[in-house]
């Protein structure tokens, strides 16, 4: 069996703080924890302060804090739930299992004595070169540091932030690099991408659910018993499918058909919120269009007319959630509706997918073929 994809980092368009949020939940989690929107005002982050600071360390410590409610915003607005993160106050995380933690990124080479001192011995890294510096992170004197030590191992995945297309694209070759790892090293593996909110989560539950012989369900009441968290369930039911079934593409027509306008794109669809795409005029028809192809699934996406979101009431959209966001989607379907491959993927991203023994056997079959990158 072969690998789907064997990918390496690739690079990543300036997230914007768009104006337009993806449609959001109506609670709140944080790295405090989980909590209702009435809760919210009583619950705070709290910010480490030692006794006298010079000027520079004071200047220091609020660009940092900046750093983290710019992140925290585009969290929030990407992922569908309010989301904060403090990379002020240092390496935070849970113990999901006695065997697996999912956590926030290593700030400095003593984060991996932190680790060693809890029973690690593998390191996985999700982020990008890009979201390390972001927050100025050393991750060069980190490999190295661990390097030093031959009871802990410090591996590099990339997966695009705040991206549950990308996640569920690079999802199957990440989890195999991770369970080679884990038959390698034994011990404890944490994982974590910058916040440990959104990737290393998604990470941790496709490990459960495709090796560990969970249900996708019980896993994440586990996840979240430990750690309040977003995994995008949808990127990780598709990723099981695509493992079991392949990943068709289907060509996808979206049309705009206002041509009193200089400039359309589309973000969501499968690029994320963070990025857009720029849709061709067509002068025959009078009409903006962009043709895609696009593996099996559901994608919400958004138009940007002159700068300006809005949705298309001509194409498919959804119901206006609480905050008044109405989105655009497109279903993409298998040909055949009543195949083999059709049901199985019918089945797996539906409420409470399980894998059978057979299934888990070709996934496990998977994990250890796939080629790696390291």
């Amino acid at each position: 069996m072969n690998c789907l994809q064997n990918l390496s980092g690739s690079s990543v368009l300036p997230l914007r703080s768009f104006g337009c949020n993806p449609r959001k939940p109506s609670f709140f989690i944080t790295t405090l924890g989980m909590m209702s929107s009435t809760d919210l005002p009583r619950r705070m982050a709290v910010k480490a302060i030692s006794g006298s600071t010079s000027s520079a360390e004071t200047s220091g410590a609020e660009a940092e804090e900046e750093k983290s409610e710019m992140y925290s915003t585009n969290m929030t607005e990407a992922m569908g739930a309010v989301l904060t993160y403090r990379h002020e106050l240092g390496m935070n995380y849970n113990f999901i299992r006695p065997d697996l933690i999912v956590g926030s990124c290593l700030q400095t080479p003593k984060d991996v004595d932190k680790l060693r001192s809890i029973g690690v011995k593998t390191i996985f890294c999700l982020q990008q070169d890009s979201d390390l510096e972001y927050f100025s992170v050393d991750i060069g004197a980190i490999r190295e540091y661990a390097k030093t030590f031959d009871d802990i191992e410090h591996l590099r995945a990339e997966i695009r932030d705040f991206d549950a297309y990308d996640l569920r694209l690079r999802l199957p070759a990440v989890v195999s690099k991770l369970y080679k790892a884990i038959n390698r090293n034994g011990g404890v593996t944490y994982v974590h991408c910058t916040a440990g909110l959104g990737r290393a989560p998604a990470a941790a539950l496709a490990y459960m659910f495709w090796v560990q012989g969970y249900k996708l369900t019980d896993a994440v009441n586990v996840l979240l018993s430990k750690r309040s968290c977003c995994p995008k369930l949808d990127a990780i039911k598709n990723a099981t499918a695509d493992i079991l079934t392949g990943m068709t593409k289907r060509l996808v027509t979206l049309t705009w058909g206002n041509h009193n306008c200089t400039t359309v794109e589309i973000s969501g669809l499968d690029i994320g919120w963070g990025q857009s795409i720029p849709l061709e005029f067509n002068k025959e028809q009078g009409s903006w269009i962009l043709k895609r192809e696009l593996p099996e699934g559901r994608y919400e996406y958004k138009y940007i007319i002159d700068g300006a979101w809005t949705h298309n009431k001509y194409e498919l959209f959804t119901s206006p959630n609480k905050d008044g966001h109405v989105n655009n989607y497109v279903q993409v379907v298998e040909d055949d509706p009543n195949s083999t491959s059709a049901a199985i993927r019918k089945r797996l991203t539906g409420e409470d997918p399980s894998l059978t023994t057979e299934e888990r056997r070709k996934i496990r079959q998977f994990l250890e073929t796939c080629p790696g990158d390291e």
